[in-house]
């Protein structure tokens, strides 16, 4: 099981509330921000949902 590194890269300003509480979930708080987790099946549907939002690279 590999890691993946996740940055946001855009405001969670103006986005439904359910694409906020998943970024939270990821531990994303602002914009630059850069947390690292296995690539799991919920962190890769997680990541799916706000792909437009954040920028993803293999650790």
């Amino acid at each position: 099981m590999g890691k993946i590194k996740v940055t946001q890269v855009r405001s969670n300003i103006k986005r439904p509330e359910t694409q906020k509480r998943t970024l939270k979930a990821l531990g994303l708080k602002g914009i630059g921000q850069t947390v690292e987790h296995n690539a799991t099946p919920n962190i890769l549907g997680m990541v799916k949902k706000v792909e437009h939002l954040v920028s993803v690279e293999e650790a």
